[in-house]
């Protein structure tokens, strides 16, 4: 319970934003920079300002508010969802979700959030891009291959789309460059030591730096494999319901893609994640559960890496037990 603080909840659209606290009810403000000031004349040292993670209408009042030094928490918005069906909140309403996210914010624990470095904004900016042209390119593939089962092999069409798959995939590639450019700036050391561990490429290394900030937004391996959404989901109860454990699939799904096609690799040359590969096939369990076993294991020792800034050492297990 936040008993010493005064919760103001907030439900951000994109151009207003709705506000409620004990004291003062609810307020309506712009989604913009007069809005905010407005907003902010209203605080003092003792708010706390609770919002929604809402795509991108919420990161520029949460920025304003902590570099004004408000505390802000800034909540999954699935969270929030399973909270107001908890108390079976039936009316949907702005005014009505700046209140249940207050009521959260009065009976749960609450963190801190503080904003990204402005250089990991402006990659994870990039990735959504690249991501939007790789979408793009699988179109154009696709349009090709069907104009192309159809008899079209050299037509107008098809070289058009060459053409445009052609450029694409530059910018693809100009704008992978300029990711790599601004890790390499700010995180060079790090983005290097990474790549030591068998498995690990570039791309993987980069998006793991991105997506956790260096790992600084976590206190243990086990929360990046949640966030990445590799922890395990297990479904029992009683004696009747025995389902099947799977990941979660939580998370970014790109770099999920790529830390399980590095897990190929690192099974048969890293180590440590060979040995519990082969330990757990040949307990009988499927090569898939032990690929998604690996991947945990790169993430630890990715986040060993990142929090001790030793690069990795494949002996490094055998040195200890020495000493």
């Amino acid at each position: 319970m936040n008993k010493i603080k005064v919760i103001v909840g907030i439900d951000i659209s994109k151009n207003v934003f709705d506000t409620y606290s004990l004291n003062k009810g609810h307020y309506q403000y712009t989604n913009n920079i007069s809005g905010f000031r407005l907003f902010k004349k209203s605080l003092s040292k003792a708010h706390w300002c609770i919002m929604e993670a809402t795509s991108c209408y919420h990161y520029q009042l949460a920025c304003f508010l902590s570099k004004k030094g408000v505390n802000v928490s800034v909540v999954n918005p699935l969270i929030i969802k399973r909270f107001i069906q908890m108390k079976l909140n039936r009316i949907k309403t702005d005014k009505s979700d700046a209140e249940m996210i207050f009521q959260y914010g009065i009976q749960q624990p609450l963190e801190l959030w503080h904003p990204n470095p402005a250089y990991i904004e402006q990659c994870k900016m990039i990735q959504t891009v690249i991501q939007l042209y790789f979408k793009q390119t699988t179109s154009i593939k696709n349009k090709i291959h069907a104009l192309q089962s159809r008899g079209h092999i050299h037509g107008k069409m098809v070289r058009s789309l060459k053409r445009q798959l052609k450029m694409v995939l530059k910018e693809i590639e100009f704008l992978e460059i300029e990711s790599e450019k601004l890790i390499e700036i700010h995180q060079k050391n790090l983005y290097t030591s990474i790549q030591t561990i068998p498995g690990i490429g570039r791309k993987t290394a980069l998006l793991l730096i991105i997506s956790t900030n260096g790992f600084k937004d976590f206190t243990n391996a086990k929360q990046v494999s949640s966030y990445f959404g590799f922890a395990p989901n297990e479904r029992t109860s009683g004696s009747s319901v025995r389902g099947r454990s799977r990941i979660s699939k939580a998370g970014n799904p790109i770099v999920r893609n790529h830390l399980f096609l590095c897990s190929f690799t690192a099974s048969e040359n890293n180590p440590q994640c060979k040995a519990l590969y082969d330990r757990i096939v040949k307990k009988g369990k499927s090569k898939k559960l032990a690929l998604v076993a690996v991947c945990n294991k790169l993430i630890k020792q990715s986040f060993a890496i990142a929090k001790s800034g030793i690069p990795y050492d494949m002996n490094y297990s055998t040195k200890l037990q020495k000493q």
